[in-house]
């Protein structure tokens, strides 16, 4: 278009005056010899002017580019483009420069250039200007600021040296070293010290500072000294902490005092950032008094420390010795009853007597042991046990003890175990046994005939390789005061000392129950009202185990049946806005539909006022303000509504610890996804869970159908 052959004609006006009205800003061209005449210039042009017409524009101008530009600018913005036309092979260049508009105001504008020559009228420049008036106002306003802010940073780096100098008053002497180079230059001098190097004299540091450790430092610190100062051990140091000291005895004209030397890093002005500390400040200073009362409180710390360690010796021989004149005989009887059964000509009633007692002999020579395990919970060196274990079998051995002690105190005892508990599990089943029978023990022995005592058993959610099983011991008991209720986990807790003549408590069995659930990372929560029962929920989570008992099936390789996303409602808790607009979009690939929460409060909000069923699913941050995630979960479970306890929610954080995951299961989630969540895994969680919810919710309906027909 504006190459050798260009002309304005009848034929090619209309295409640069197209070009001119779809230009941004404005445009024009002209000649680049005599007066530099336009050729043309578009109506922006005129406006950046403040002309209405071009016949304004040209008397403004002269319509010429010369007449374009202020007086001022001109020959420098000729000069300029001059040298960038030689300097360019493509011939284009820039420039800003002022114009003076038609109402004698003094614009900044710019322009791209472009140089070619033409037959028709030699070299020609077309040109495309905008007004940056505001953008340099800005940028002055900007530069302004700058000036100011250097100003106030000298100001303030005046005052830090200052308030440096008046720190470092603290330390006898100070120096800089220059790690690199051996080099070091005192900044501030001990004056009581005739021996050191004067101040802004620059030394040999390794060779300087040895001399002061042969001549001044005891033999015992001295090595450790050498090693402390090198510039290897520094930098070790100084990656791990901000400031590294060390502490010696110095033996200098007859005097014996403790020294510290403090060493932290500088960082260097203008360096690139290598990761590698090349000087630091180094600092040495009295603290014989500090470090000779540290010294005092710190024996008399591991005096207490020693006592307090042979106290706690003495109870742990204590108990083992009791444990071990009970477990003797205890070990007899289990022997003898082991060995009476091997009897074939045992009558199956007594065989059955037998095993009984074998089984809660084991059982009483697992409570002596765990006597122990109080003292290792509370030194923290408690272990669980993870072994294979038959729950069905350990809920069986628990209920012929506790239907017995229920027959003959005149109770009635139900036992009810939900169909969705396994067989097996990996976990700690003496632990297990003991937490439930001291709960189902206490639970007997404050219910008086004709009450009751029951214990309901299920598996409230599974993912991957674990499972958690509630345990829930109520009864029909003399109960507890609301008041009490805090303090029943309390070591010798007892509401009144009457209750405790009656019934022979003597407060450690809760105690110990609550210490060992603890450990196992479960919870347990206990309701109660005077005078009508108690109920304790404890919920464990343990290791899935594929071993079974009964007939093998080809199912448990199967995949798991899905439910479409694709129009699902899914409500998403998340407190930080970001992370739930990436939820809602890994969402919509799959058709669902998010209703978003910031806070578990919210969460808990949305899905209480909406109508049963609205939602699909639930997506669940766990750490949020306000109320967290696991609270919204088990605030949402304990709704009075029929889709509470069915909903799927899905908890989502960046914690992915074992401990996590079964603190989120325990709350009542189905699932553990852990940030970044990768959207297959996310919808496959999603599907599954839904498509079981639904079919939940359709058995429920065939039932009640049921029940009505």
């Amino acid at each position: 278009m504006f190459g050798k052959h260009f002309e304005l004609n009848e034929h090619t006006i209309h295409i640069v005056e197209d070009i001119g009205r779809h230009m941004p800003g404005g445009f024009f061209i002209y000649r680049s010899g005599g007066d530099e005449e336009l050729l043309y210039a578009n109506k922006s042009v005129c406006s950046l002017y403040g002309c209405e017409t071009l016949s304004e524009f040209r008397e403004l101008t002269g319509y010429t580019f010369r007449g374009m530009v202020l007086p001022e600018d001109y020959e420098e913005l000729s000069e300029s483009i001059s040298k960038q036309m030689d300097a360019s092979e493509e011939k284009i260049g820039y420039a800003e420069y002022h114009i003076r508009r038609k109402d004698g105001t003094v614009r900044y504008v710019d322009g791209h250039g472009h140089f070619t020559d033409t037959l028709a009228y030699g070299g020609i420049y077309y040109v495309f200007m905008s007004d940056i008036t505001e953008k340099k106002e800005r940028e002055e306003h900007e530069n302004r600021k700058l000036v100011k802010e250097v100003q106030a940073e000298q100001a303030r780096r005046i005052e830090q040296d200052k308030m440096i100098t008046a720190l470092a008053s603290d330390y006898r002497s100070v120096y800089h070293v220059d790690l690199d180079n051996n080099d070091a230059v005192c900044y501030r001098a001990d004056p009581e010290d005739d021996e050191q190097t004067r101040e802004w004299v620059h030394f040999p540091y390794l060779e300087r500072f040895g001399w002061y450790a042969d001549h001044s430092i005891d033999e015992n610190f001295r090595k450790a000294f050498i090693d402390f100062i090198s510039a290897d051990n520094i930098r070790k140091g100084l990656a791990k902490s901000s400031v590294i000291s060390y502490c010696y005895l110095v033996h200098r004209k007859g005097k014996h005092y403790y020294e510290m030397i403090k060493i932290a890093s500088i960082p260097h002005d203008g360096e690139a950032d290598d990761g590698i500390i090349h000087a630091v400040c180094l600092g040495l200073t009295d603290i014989d008094e500090d470090f000779r009362n540290t010294m005092m409180k710190n024996q008399a710390l591991i005096e207490a420390l020693v006592a307090a360690e042979n106290a706690n010796n003495a109870k742990t021989a204590f108990l083992s010795n009791m444990s071990h004149e009970i477990r003797t005989p205890m070990n007899a009887i289990i022997g003898l009853d082991r060995l009476a059964l091997r009897n074939e000509n045992l009558d199956e009633e007594t065989r059955d007597y037998l095993k009984k007692i074998g089984e809660s002999a084991s059982h009483l020579l697992g409570l002596i042991n765990d006597i122990l395990d109080m003292s290792r919970i509370e030194s923290g060196r408690m272990v669980l046990k993870k072994e294979v274990f038959p729950l069905r079998d350990i809920l069986e051995q628990i209920n012929t003890m506790v239907m017995s002690q229920c027959k003959d105190k005149g109770l009635k005892y139900h036992c009810r175990i939900k169909n969705n508990v396994a067989e097996y599990y990996i976990g700690d089943d003496m632990k297990l046994k003991q937490v439930l029978i001291n709960i189902l023990s206490n639970a007997i022995k404050f219910t008086d005939a004709p009450g009751k005592v029951k214990l309901t058993v299920e598996c409230v959610s599974v993912y991957r390789e674990k499972s958690s099983i509630k345990f829930v011991i109520s009864d029909t008991g003399i109960g507890m005061d609301e008041s009490f209720i805090p303090k029943v986990f309390d070591t010798f807790s007892q509401e009144d000392s009457n209750r405790n003549n009656k019934f022979g408590s003597t407060g450690l069995g809760m105690a110990i129950t609550k210490n060992i659930i603890d450990v196992m990372n479960g919870t347990i929560t206990v309701k109660s009202r005077k005078g009508e029962g108690t109920e304790f929920s404890v919920i464990i989570t343990f290791n899935n185990c594929s071993r079974s008992d009964g007939a093998e099936t080809g199912e448990e390789f199967e995949a798991k049946p899905r439910a479409d996303l694709n129009g699902c409602r899914i409500l998403l808790a998340e407190d930080v806005f970001i992370n739930a607009e990436i939820m809602n979009e890994i969402l919509k690939v799959k058709g669902a539909e998010t209703d978003y929460a910031e806070t578990g409060a919210v969460a808990l909000k949305k899905f209480s006022s909406s109508e049963p069923g609205h939602y699909d699913a639930v997506l669940m941050d766990v750490r949020m303000p306000e109320m967290d995630g696991l609270e919204a979960t088990s605030r949402i479970r304990a709704l009075d509504r029929p889709d509470a306890r069915i909903v799927p929610i899905v908890a989502m954080t960046a914690n992915a610890f074992d401990e996590d995951v079964q603190r989120s299961m325990q709350a009542g989630m189905n699932a553990h996804l852990s940030k970044p969540v990768e959207p297959e895994k996310l919808y496959q969680t999603l599907e599954e869970l839904i498509w079981e919810a639904e079919n939940k919710v359709l058995q429920t309906s065939k039932d009640q159908d049921g029940v009505n027909n």
